[in-house]
């Protein structure tokens, strides 16, 4: 059984400093099969105040959106020094799937306030101590030394539900995709999120073995088949 690192936000994120570059801009090619299913960019930037702004898109092909069209965003606002987020938004639009919620974190109060817009529907849930989204849990964990065999968790708000996400370092392993050549640590981040083609099983992600832990390649499983996502670019 994998050894577990419970994580803090203490433990591996000091003040400001971040091994990856911000802003940052990646550019994603999504193929689901051996089909160019549609694209993805995923930013990060700073914004007022001592915040930082991620937002995260997918959308399909122009041959697969007459089938199938595909609208993903998320955008979060973030504390600049702990990732810590303010407020989440996602909005869906898979085939003829559609969902919009936003939620709000208020630490002091310790509450979120889940708004599934859609639905009309508001609640509030008690949540004290470091709690993330799907997102700014994915930017916090590339600030962590990771070691093979071990296991990272993170406290995570999603659907609803709070979590503790585990994040499993699988292996080491060079692979190449359109970006490049790269050393990758391959790692399955055992999440509830939705989004990306409306997956329903296991996800890896490969990130590069350096300090910058870069997000080259995505591999998860959805309805028929799998989808793979793959650095084409960007500024990083």
């Amino acid at each position: 059984m994998a050894t577990l690192v419970f994580l803090t936000v203490w433990s591996f994120v000091p003040p400001g400093a971040f091994a990856f570059q911000i802003p940052e801009r990646l550019e994603y090619s999504i193929r689901w099969q051996f089909i160019k299913a549609g694209n993805s960019v995923l930013e990060i930037a700073k914004g007022e105040e001592g915040t930082l702004k991620i937002v995260s898109r997918a959308w399909s092909a122009k041959v697969l959106s007459v089938f199938y069209r595909v609208e993903d965003r998320i955008e979060v606002l973030a504390e600049e020094s702990t990732f810590l987020p303010s407020v989440y938004h996602l909005k869906l639009r898979e085939g003829r799937h559609r969902k919009e919620r936003l939620v709000s974190y208020d630490r002091e109060a310790g509450k979120i306030v889940l708004n599934n817009i859609h639905k009309n529907e508001i609640k509030e849930f008690d949540a004290e101590g470091e709690i993330y989204d799907p997102i700014t849990a994915f930017f916090l964990i590339r600030t962590v030394e990771m070691e093979v065999g071990k296991s990272l968790f993170i406290r995570v708000f999603d659907n609803g539900k709070l979590y503790d996400v585990e994040v499993q370092v699988l292996k080491k392993q060079k692979i190449r995709v359109p970006a490049g050549t790269f050393d990758t640590i391959k790692v399955k981040p055992l999440l509830k999120s939705e989004g990306i083609f409306m997956r329903k099983g296991d996800v890896y992600i490969w990130l590069t073995d350096d300090e910058r832990k870069i997000p080259v390649k995505i591999k998860s499983k959805v309805k028929v088949g799998a989808v793979n996502v793959v650095l084409t670019g960007g500024v990083y």
